[in-house]
Formats: C-alpha cells, sequence, structure tokens
C-alpha cells in the first residue's frame, strides 16, 4: 500500500498583507500529479490544514477542489486537525465524507479513529489522531495518571488496542522530539519551539506503529527513527525560512510492503515562487536582479537612508517584494527591548499568545499548568 505524507498546508496563509492562494493552488496542483505519477492508495494529511480556526472562503474553496479531485481519483484521504485549525469546522460532515473514502478526524473524543484496509499482504490500520490537548484526555481517562503532555499522548494511545501483528500507520500532529534532540526548526516554526518546550512528546511513545506520519514542524525530517516522521509544510511560510541542510520542500512517499518493511521516498516539490532574502546596496540589487518574480526581503546596506522611495524602486524589478530594511548596525539597549513584555504579567502574555496561535484562550488549568512549569524554567 502506497500513500503520500504531507501536512501543514495553512491553506488561507497571507504573508506580509499578501495571501498565498495562488501559490497554494499550484503546489497542490503538483502534489496532485505526484499522487498520480506514484499511483499512490492514499493520502495522510498530518494537520494545520488551514491557517487559521475560522478559514477564509478561498482556502475552504481550495480544500474542497482537492478533496473533490481526490476522490475522483478513487484516491482515499486521511486527515487530522492540527493546532491552527478548528476541530469543529474539519469534523462539520465527516460522516458524509467517509462515504467517499475520506476521512476526517477533527476533535479527539476518547478514542483514536481507526479505518481498516486490506492489501495483498494483509490489514493495515490507519490512526487518526488530531492535535490534542492534556486536559482533553484527562477528561475522558481521569483515573489514569497523566502528569504531562507526553503522559496524556501515551494514554490516548494505549485505549487504541493495537494489534502489533498487523501493519498499523498513526497520523499525528505534536511536537515529537528524538532521541536526545529537538527537531530542526525552521523560521515559520517559532511558535511550535514556544508551545513545544511544554508539549513535548518523545518519539517512542509511537513504537507500536510501522509508520507516524507526523505534522507541526515545518522541516521535512525523520525524528528517532526512518519511519517516525515529519512530511513538513508544502510551501515556505516565512520571510525568515530557510532550506536547513539543502532540503527543500517535499512530500514523502511511504511504501508499505509486509509487516515490519517501510520505504520512504522524498519528492522534492517545486513552488510558483520561492521565498528568499537578499542583502546589499539598492543599485547592486537592482543591477543584479534574479529570478525577480519571488517573495523577497531586502536588506539594505546602503549608508545613505534617504533614497527616494526604495521599496517602490524595488518593486519595479521585484513585484513581490515584500518587505525592506536597513541594515541596522546598531545595538538597542535591553531595557527599550523587552520594556513592553516587562509591564504586562506572565498570565497576560500567555493568554495573548493562546489568541494568536489556536484562536481560544487557555483555562485555567492550563494557566495552572503553564505558571508551574514557568516557575521551573526560573523564568517568573
Amino acid at each position: 500500500m502506497r500513500f503520500i505524507h504531507i501536512g501543514d498546508l495553512h491553506l488561507g496563509k497571507i504573508l506580509n498583507e499578501v495571501s498565498l492562494i495562488e501559490d497554494q493552488k499550484y503546489i497542490l496542483r503538483q502534489i496532485t500529479e505526484i499522487i498520480k505519477d506514484k499511483k499512490a492508495d492514499g493520502v495522510l494529511i498530518a494537520g494545520d490544514i488551514y491557517d487559521r480556526s475560522i478559514p477564509n472562503e478561498d482556502a475552504v474553496g481550495l480544500f474542497d477542489s482537492f478533496l473533490t479531485e481526490l476522490a475522483d481519483m478513487k484516491v482515499a484521504v486521511y486527515a487530522i486537525s492540527g493546532n491552527h485549525d478548528s476541530a469543529e469546522r474539519l469534523n462539520f460532515g465527516s460522516r458524509l465524507f467517509s462515504a467517499n473514502d475520506i476521512y476526517i478526524a477533527g476533535r479527539y473524543g476518547g478514542e483514536v479513529n481507526r479505518i481498516e484496509k486490506e492489501d495483498e499482504y494483509g490489514k493495515v490500520n490507519i490512526w487518526l489522531l488530531p492535535y490534542i490537548k492534556r486536559s482533553e484526555v484527562k477528561h475522558y481517562y481521569p483515573d489514569d495518571e497523566i502528569n504531562s503532555y507526553e503522559d496524556a499522548l501515551r494514554v490516548a494511545i494505549s485505549k487504541c488496542n493495537i494489534d502489533v501483528r498487523e501493519r498499523n500507520v498513526i497520523v499525528s500532529h505534536q511536537f515529537v522530539t528524538g532521541e536526545n534532540a529537538d527537531p530542526e526548526l525552521t523560521g515559520s516554526d517559532r511558535s511550535a519551539l514556544n508551545v513545544g518546550t511544554l508539549e513535548k512528546v518523545g518519539y517512542r511513545a509511537y513504537d507500536l506503529f510501522d509508520y507516524a506520519a507526523l505534522g507541526h514542524i515545518h522541516s521535512a525530517q525523520a525524528v528517532g527513527r526512518a519511519e517516525c516522521r515529519y512530511s513538513g509544510s508544502v510551501l515556505k511560510y516565512s520571510l525568515h525560512d530557510r532550506e536547513i541542510n539543502g532540503r527543500a520542500k517535499s512530500v514523502t512517499l511511504v511504501t508499505l510492503e509486509e509487516k515490519g518493511k517501510v520505504l520512504t521516498e522524498v519528492i522534492e516539490l517545486k513552488p510558483l515562487r520561492d521565498i528568499r532574502q537578499i542583502k546589499g546596496k539598492l543599485k547592486y540589487l537592482i543591477e543584479n536582479a534574479l529570478d525577480t518574480d519571488d517573495y523577497i526581503s531586502a536588506i539594505l546596506t546602503d549608508e545613505d537612508r534617504n533614497i527616494l522611495q526604495p521599496m517602490q524602486q524595488l518593486k519595479e524589478v521585484y513585484p513581490n517584494a515584500l518587505s525592506m530594511r536597513y541594515e541596522d548596525k546598531a545595538v538597542l539597549p535591553e531595557e527599550t527591548e523587552h520594556i513592553e513584555i516587562r509591564e504586562r504579567t506572565f498570565n497576560e502574555l500567555i493568554t495573548d499568545f493562546y489568541r494568536l496561535m489556536l484562536g481560544e484562550e487557555p483555562s485555567e488549568e492550563e494557566l495552572v499548568i503553564l505558571d508551574e512549569a514557568a516557575k521551573e524554567a526560573g523564568i517568573k
């Protein structure tokens, strides 16, 4: 059985007030062609389908078109919600979708959804575990010992009654770490780094699964073992994103053969436009322009700060330039950099962060846990 593993689509993403919907349409068409070319049986979508909990009309329409095309191709879809998604919105219509081999797990309800498939080697169980919170698992299993985020994940998985004689695949959206190291992060993973310090899960939690299709981290990479893998985001989503160790954006082809044999192949994606940073004097950047249709973040090194309309001059050559600033050689005093943070309470900062990243406010229980963690870390 063959799957294409993707995740972190972030449909509807807006970067510096510019919609990336055209770029996302382009990359989804490319992914569809890869699915056809590789004759995949299914697509594993590991969360963060949308960029916001209330996606815009273009984002919803694009995902609908993608699902419709896959259904017409008779390709099964196994999707879960991520921390950016609205669980309720993704759950809507899920029973109707399943009639067309489209399975979407939006909210954790005390059980991990299982879909059974079969090929020439026997049964394959696909488990759909949406982004979970410790409090959600504790709600369903109050008698289990759940003192950490990893405890919550392990309890949720322990209730699956997994038959290890069969092949098992899990789709999961969490901050998963290796043996002694965190996964490598890109510029658009800054939020994951902040959340991850409190929500880390060791890769051994997925030991019972032949393949763990992970989402949440935007750089494609294996974690702990080759079969526990982040697909990475399908596009760069930050002006600070970079290709780590030369790895371009990609999808992962997962081939399940007999029990114990899983093959993975990384297939590179080619975006409509790259997102990159250029640096130099304005005259040099204009006269030596390359790939001018890319999204550009420019750093000017000119000593003269009175150049007439530098951004307009850049846009004449780089029409999709998103930002421009002069190189700042001065170091700001610490007190001016952090004065706003110092004037606000820890709970206020955490609440604002939750609203920004999750579209909701933290519960009282979560605030207590975060407060305790902050004290242990020595930042409070």
